[in-house]
């Protein structure tokens, strides 16, 4: 018997023996009363052994057998060895309709070494999570945004000197929702690939109120000649202050937290879903991401906000065909005397 149904035995006895009532019994191991009966019942008519656990030796009716562990174990090393134990449980079930819990293909995977455990990985050390900031209520309200260098493509798209290629992977997620509103892959974070990323957003869900994102070049002047001068402005700065688009600086990557870990998730999970896609371009990956990605990734992760209104402002079809006069390289230049302009010394 074990400590727990030895302890059973001993107050079972206790109340036979006139030295606890049954309420008494309950009270003191935080049981019900019908919990203390049956316990009565199952010692008259077996004895001590009535109240050992009646699947104790027995075969779980739910334990995985052999033939379908071992199959199980040879996808995972063949398809998903590189997979976390949720993901791969997805796949399992969406490809080759095994329906497992993941917890059961995480054992699995950690007894054939596929996954460490986080405590493993973290140094055995628990990793307390602070919640500093509230959600937004609005859907729209504040955007986080930033790109993203990763070798996404793996071994499939290779550079001028041979090795993989790191792109950039643009996005923005609501904070109100955690939805991805809008993904595409870009060669740079340079100032038209970031101008024609919110083109495109424009068009699918309008302008947003606010957008938070670092001090990135692109973004914020960080020279001392322009913290000095705080008329002086990025080409974005310019364009979101024309379009009534505020923008938010933040002082460290703890503070857009969100989309720090949203390039996490995808780091992992969109590079996996590429790979078994055969997907090798930037081209192809866009089509991927609005067609098929994001309304899964929308389904999966995000909630609902806190408020049912939506702060995007829409832009009418007139508006949309005007912005890209906005969303670009804007240079001042003087109309010389013979109505000629200079422009990277050329006339």
């Amino acid at each position: 018997m074990s400590v727990k149904e030895v302890k059973k035995l001993e107050i079972v006895q206790a109340i036979l023996g006139g030295r606890f009532t049954q309420q008494e019994a309950a009270k003191r191991l935080d049981v019900t009363d019908r919990c203390i009966r049956y316990w009565l019942e199952s010692y008259k008519h077996g004895g001590a052994s009535g109240l050992v656990h009646g699947n104790r030796g027995q075969v779980s009716p739910r334990k995985v057998s052999q033939q379908e562990r071992n199959e199980i174990v040879d996808l995972l090393s063949k398809h998903y060895y590189d997979f976390t134990p949720a993901m791969a449980s997805e796949k399992l079930f969406e490809v080759h309709g095994i329906n497992r819990h993941r917890t059961t293909i995480r054992t699995m995977m950690v007894e054939e070494e596929m996954w460490i455990p986080r405590l493993k990985r973290k140094g055995g050390k628990v990793v307390v999570h602070r919640q500093w900031r509230e959600r937004k209520h609005h859907r729209g309200e504040l955007v986080q945004f930033d790109g993203s260098y990763h070798r996404w493509f793996e071994e499939r798209l290779l550079g001028e000197d041979g090795l993989p290629l790191e792109v950039c992977l643009l996005a923005s997620v609501d904070d109100a929702t955690g939805e991805i509103l809008w993904a595409q892959f870009v060669k740079d974070e340079g100032t038209l690939p970031v101008m024609g990323f919110w083109t495109q957003y424009a068009g699918f869900h309008g302008l947003p109120k606010a957008v938070y994102l670092d001090r990135f070049s692109t973004y914020k002047m960080t020279q001392k000649v322009a913290q000095e001068n705080p008329d002086l402005k990025t080409q974005l700065q310019r364009a979101f202050a024309t379009l009534g688009v505020e923008l938010i600086f933040a002082l460290s990557p703890q503070a857009k937290g969100r989309v720090e870990r949203l390039f996490k998730t995808l780091q992992d999970r969109l590079v996996k879903e590429l790979r078994l896609r055969n997907i090798s371009s930037l081209q192809e990956a866009n089509v991927f991401l609005e067609k098929t990605f994001i309304s899964q990734f929308k389904k999966k992760y995000s909630i609902e906000p806190k408020q049912k209104a939506d702060f995007h402002r829409s832009l009418s079809q007139r508006e949309l065909r005007e912005l890209p006069q906005t969303l670009c390289r804007m240079n001042k230049r003087r109309v010389m005397n013979d109505f000629t302009v200079s422009y990277k010394n050329q006339w």
